[in-house]
């Protein structure tokens, strides 16, 4: 590489050569299992690869980021990606070899070849966390990346993804976090069984997301606030109610069947986040949104 963070090889041109065809079979699930690597594609999704990548390197850490294939269109634009510290060489390659790399119809410039970065549930629970969002059966990509970001935005310590969720390494799932699936630890084919005990041996509370649950968020919300602002008068509610400022887990279920009755019965809580218009439901990951903030907020606050 030069100086100006430009690669000195010269640009890859054989849309069909071997190399090419390797890094297009990521976009498939086998493919992905067998080499333990996923594709990170367009800008904002590599920057945040290549930041953990230059972090773990400096730590001593395992690389996030193996292989990184660049347009000189996007490299003249974000030249930033051919800077990081400790990351491998950026190869150049026409906008035809990326376009055959690409699970996209319009890639975005820029496919980084990574490192499966997922942790193990133990990892996640011997750092404590107040605040996680767990997917039960969530099979779109689409809402799981929602969820994750939301997650992320929140401060949530960390994302669990159940067994028969969607693989959280599908290419529009990666898309979908914009990122975030960098940002924060993430637990995937989790048995639900042992997720839940494992909270609970925490105190970490485990609260429902049900349309049809029998605590509204907004009595929560305003239970937050009453023991926040009088702390000393005896308003602390009744017990056994759920406190959102309380370390909690978050359950969050299938688009189209919601949580399995028994999941819910196994919940501290069932929580219904109330709607005031006329719409029949929420979307899985705007529930997920409002239920996150909902908590981050009474944490932060209490």
């Amino acid at each position: 590489m030069t100086n100006t963070g430009r690669p000195a090889a010269p640009p890859m041109t054989n849309p069909r050569a071997d190399r090419v065809k390797e890094v297009a079979r990521l976009a498939g699930r086998p493919a992905r299992l067998r080499q333990g690597r996923f594709l990170a594609e367009g800008p904002q999704s590599v920057r945040e690869a290549l930041t953990l990548h230059a972090a773990r390197r400096a730590a001593g850490a395992p690389a996030v980021i193996e292989e990184l294939f660049i347009t000189e269109e996007c490299l003249e634009r974000h030249a930033e990606l051919g800077l990081f510290e400790g990351q491998p060489t950026p190869r150049l390659v026409t906008e035809e070899v990326l376009a055959e790399m690409s699970s996209t119809v319009t890639p975005q410039g820029v496919i980084a070849v990574c490192a499966f970065v997922d942790v193990t549930l133990d990892a996640v629970l011997a750092g404590e966390p107040r605040l996680v969002a767990v997917m039960v059966e969530v099979r779109d990509p689409g809402n799981a990346g929602t969820i994750l970001r939301a997650a992320d935005s929140a401060g949530a310590d960390a994302v669990v993804l159940t067994s028969s969720s969607v693989d959280l390494y599908n290419p529009k799932a990666v898309r979908s976090t914009v990122g975030s699936l960098f940002h924060l630890p993430v637990v995937l084919g989790a048995d639900l069984d042992l997720v839940l005990s494992s909270l609970r041996d925490r105190g970490i509370t485990v609260l429902a997301a049900d349309g049809y649950g029998d605590v509204d968020l907004d009595v929560l919300q305003e239970g937050s606030a009453r023991r926040r602002l009088a702390p000393a008068a005896g308003e602390g509610g009744s017990a056994g109610e759920a406190q959102l400022e309380a370390p909690t887990a978050w359950l969050f279920g299938n688009e189209a069947q919601g949580l399995p009755d028994v999941v819910l019965k196994g919940a501290d809580h069932r929580v219904a986040v109330p709607i005031y218009g006329r719409a029949e439901s929420l979307n899985v990951g705007t529930a997920a949104t409002v239920c996150l903030y909902a908590s981050a907020r009474a944490q932060r606050l209490g």
